[in-house]
């Protein structure tokens, strides 16, 4: 259990960190990533969802001092993740991101889907 813990926060600490990069910095952030800087009226919108990775982040550093009695939390994370490496896969065949760009987020989810499905609590699955 102890290694789904330390995964938990590695997850929790990689939404952080996008949160507030998309927060403080977006068109750095997406700069850095090789990705298209949009309008800075897009600014609302990705603040907006800094939120939300702000939120889960915390959010599994909650879940990581009782992954037992979280398991709905971390099927959602490994949703997350899903939705995350199908879009990646989706923008990087259809040729819209170069494999450089999707290559490390997309590996980032195929992990953290891996690692999660091996390492969840038994007790509580929904997936």
């Amino acid at each position: 259990m102890q290694k789904l813990k330390v995964l938990l926060g590695i997850i929790g600490a990689v939404q952080l960190i996008l949160g507030v990069a998309l927060l403080l910095f977006p068109a750095y952030f997406l700069s850095w990533m090789s990705l298209s800087v949009p309008p800075t009226d897009l600014n609302y919108m990705l603040g907006m969802l800094s939120a939300r990775f702000l939120a889960y982040g915390l959010g599994m550093f909650f879940v990581a001092r009782a992954p037992e009695a979280n398991a709905y939390w971390i099927n959602n994370m490994i949703l997350i993740q899903a939705i995350d490496l199908a879009v990646g896969l989706f923008y990087t065949l259809n040729g819209t991101l170069a494999l450089e760009t999707s290559a490390f987020p997309m590996f980032n989810a195929t992990a953290f889907i891996a690692l999660l499905l091996l390492w969840r609590p038994r007790v509580g699955r929904t997936i």
